[in-house]
């Protein structure tokens, strides 16, 4: 049999990988896939393919691109998510803050450098006209350490995906004061090149077992149940989020990869651009 160590953030967008995990389909292509949550981010998701800890990562697009064009020896195999992510902004929830303008020049937290958290600072920067070099970041690693740096004033404002957070905010320790939304394709799955190079077999199954697995996602029964229940959700809120969220079984073109990366240059996340052959693969 087979094995690949696989990596991602432990939301409710991977739920379609532990549900295929679990029921043995990938065992049955003679495949053992290990799942592993990576609670801290894209930052430390693209440590571990560099670092051979991990073969595949469910991955932030604008992360794994700017890393693949600093060095990072993975290549982008599909789409995953091809909805944006939405961006919850946060803050204390008894801090003087009410609009996002209000946090101009303020500390933001983030999980890590590289990471998604840091790259939407930027983003939401853009969209407010505010002079990216003006920004201030204190790496709090995850959710945990936002949740102590927000409330010991260490930080002022958090992003991070809005659903997930949207419990820290129903119990009074958050404040989301705004939305920002990714201009793009939230998730892709990338791959270590040497696993590519060795097995791309055995990755072509992987991607059509997960991909039979998300294009009948949302018609499970009881899905949104299942999915409040074991991310602390109320349902309508997972029911909102399932309206919004669309999975994806699609390679990422030419022309989707050029329009990505001329907006993150513009945004200065990208010091210069790769090309299609360097970057992804079709299999």
């Amino acid at each position: 049999m087979k094995k690949f160590k696989i990596i991602g953030v432990p939301e409710h967008f991977n739920l379609p990988w532990e549900m295929a995990i679990e029921s043995g389909d990938f065992e049955q292509q003679n495949i053992d896939l290990e799942w592993t949550d990576v609670k801290e981010g894209t930052g430390k998701m693209c440590e571990m393919l560099r670092n051979n800890e991990a073969d595949i990562a469910v991955i932030l697009t604008e992360g794994i691109l700017k890393d693949i064009s600093l060095g990072n020896p993975s290549s982008i195999v599909q789409l995953y998510i091809k909805t944006p992510l939405l961006w919850g902004i946060h803050v204390a929830n008894n801090s003087t803050y009410q609009k996002t303008s209000d946090l101009k020049n303020k500390i933001a937290a983030i999980s890590r450098v590289g990471s998604g958290s840091q790259l939407m600072t930027y983003v939401n920067a853009k969209n407010q006209n505010w002079n990216r070099d003006s920004i201030q970041f204190e790496i709090v690693n995850s959710i945990d350490g936002a949740i102590k740096s927000i409330t010991n004033g260490e930080s002022d404002y958090f992003m991070w995906e809005q659903f997930m957070t949207k419990p820290l905010v129903d119990s009074g320790i958050f404040r989301k004061i705004d939305v920002c939304p990714t201009p793009w394709p939230c998730f892709v799955i990338a791959v270590r090149n040497e696993v590519l190079e060795k097995d791309s077999d055995s990755i072509s199954k992987i991607l059509e077992i997960i991909n039979n697995t998300t294009i009948e996602f949302k018609e499970i029964p009881s899905i949104d149940k299942s999915l409040a229940f074991k991310f602390n959700q109320k349902p309508n809120d997972i029911n909102q989020w399932l309206e919004l969220t669309e999975w994806s079984q699609e390679n990422m073109s030419e022309e989707m990869l050029n329009n990505i990366q001329n907006q993150l240059l513009e945004l200065s996340i990208l010091d210069k651009k790769v090309t299609f052959a360097q970057t992804v693969v079709n299999l």
